[in-house]
């Protein structure tokens, strides 16, 4: 292993998520999945609808609770904090991009990536230049006074990017980044967050079920009935 990937930004161990249906029906939505990203990587988790891989990040960046198992993040155990320990985590050190792109429909691409910082009380100069820094990264600077509804779904999800980065987030999680987008499109977000874990020195775990994602990530778990196939 590089020296590069010396330290582990994330780790799970035994994970088990089960959600019970209608108080009588258990889904095993993760079966001991074991995972291990380390820092500066680009990891690709790859799998069929259903598989684990949404859960697992949502695991991962805090979202939900794991049934069983242990989840170290940043080299901080999640697995038992409180809902409040998670979102002080989530809007400081963790990032996420989703498909949907989740953006105020309301606000300019400007107002939409500053928003993360609004909320942690950063200050206005600050949060303008680090909003520009952001938006001249995923290349949307002349683009910043624009409403989504005025953008492609490219230019949507490169907003969404940006707003991830914009707490100088650590870790990246990203699900189905390109589930929305042609193909075009979603090789060029692909490349992007290639260049951002190479230039930005974050880490990125990326669930996908396109293959092209493979083409770029540094390397590859498959997911298939709440399991991790091929730990490492």
């Amino acid at each position: 292993m590089t020296e590069k990937y010396s330290d582990l930004v994330v780790k799970s161990e035994g994970v088990t998520r089960v959600y019970n249906v209608d108080h009588s029906v258990e889904v095993h939505a993760l079966r001991g999945a074991n995972f291990k990203v380390f820092k500066g990587e680009f990891i690709g988790l790859m799998g069929r609808s259903g598989s684990g891989k949404t859960t697992l990040l949502n695991i991962i960046g805090g979202l939900d609770h794991p049934t069983e198992g242990h989840v170290m993040v940043l080299g901080e155990d999640i697995s038992d904090l409180s809902d409040r320990e998670l979102t002080k985590i989530r809007r400081h050190n963790i990032g996420f991009v989703f498909q949907s792109f989740a953006l105020m429909p309301t606000m300019s691409a400007f107002e939409n990536v500053e928003l993360p910082l609004r909320m942690i009380g950063v200050g206005r100069r600050e949060r303008r230049q680090r909003a520009m820094e952001c938006l001249e990264l995923v290349g949307l600077t002349r683009w910043a006074k624009h409403r989504p509804q005025e953008m492609s779904g490219g230019q949507q999800q490169r907003v969404a990017i940006a707003r991830a980065l914009v707490n100088r987030a650590e870790l990246i999680l990203a699900d189905e980044p390109t589930g929305e987008l042609d193909s075009v499109t979603g090789r060029s977000i692909i490349e992007l967050f290639q260049n951002i874990v190479e230039y930005e020195g974050v880490t990125m775990v990326m669930a996908s079920h396109d293959p092209t994602v493979q083409e770029y990530v540094d390397y590859t778990y498959h997911m298939s009935d709440g399991q991790i196939m091929n730990e490492r």
